[in-house]
């Protein structure tokens, strides 16, 4: 059996990827380390915000209202 790639998964790897991308570019270029990490950390930044807000785990506002019943 296949394995199906969810949307999260793609979070977790473009989060992964822009910070070796980064780490890559600081090494292998004249981009100090330092600028090279910080800009990939807000690509990964965008990503989790993208992640959250834009394409958040919820379906409707309401399912934030839910009580969860493992805390009860």
């Amino acid at each position: 059996m296949a394995y199906d790639w969810q949307y999260y998964d793609l979070v977790l790897f473009g989060i992964a990827l822009s910070m070796s991308v980064g780490a890559g570019v600081g090494y292998l270029t004249s981009i100090s380390l330092s600028v090279a990490i910080i800009s990939a950390g807000l690509v990964a930044c965008a990503i989790i915000g993208h992640g959250l807000f834009i394409n958040g785990p919820v379906d409707e506002p309401q399912d934030l209202t839910n009580e969860v019943e493992a805390l009860n």
